[in-house]
């Protein structure tokens, strides 16, 4: 079960593919349904930001990519209610459709904002695939 499902949080995303938010919007992030995804456009540097309206513990996450479309260089980057960044880490996905777990170094008690970002991708356009993402 994803942090997500128990708490009010905002997302946005650097991009979305051909600007169609209704077949590759962030919402699709977080639906749960194998057959829909976040897409982003083409360009170097792509991320993903969950803002929480309460703070929120966060030990380890999940990321489900497209198998040609993962990000590279990624990194993920928590902050506190204040704005301060209590935790910052690389992680290393495999360029494949499973699910990818990912725990973080030191658990986190009192995050408000998750930035993930990709300074590359797999793909040669720098194009981002995810068809699931979740907090734990």
């Amino acid at each position: 079960m994803s942090v997500l499902d128990d708490v009010k949080y905002k997302c946005s995303v650097s991009s979305v593919l051909n600007r169609d938010n209704k077949q590759h919007g962030k919402s699709f992030l977080f639906d749960g349904c194998e057959d829909t995804a976040w897409s982003s456009d083409q360009g170097a540097l792509q991320w993903i930001l969950i803002t929480f309206d309460e703070v929120t513990k966060i030990k380890s996450f999940n990321f489900q990519f497209q198998g040609g479309f993962a990000g590279k260089n990624c990194s993920v980057s928590l902050e506190d209610g204040g704005g301060k960044v209590v935790h910052e880490q690389p992680f290393y996905p495999d360029d494949i459709n499973a699910k990818q777990t990912f725990d973080l170094s030191s658990t986190a008690e009192s995050v408000r904002k998750v930035k993930f970002s990709f300074e590359g991708s797999t793909d040669f356009f720098g194009r981002i695939i995810v068809y699931n993402l979740e907090l734990h």
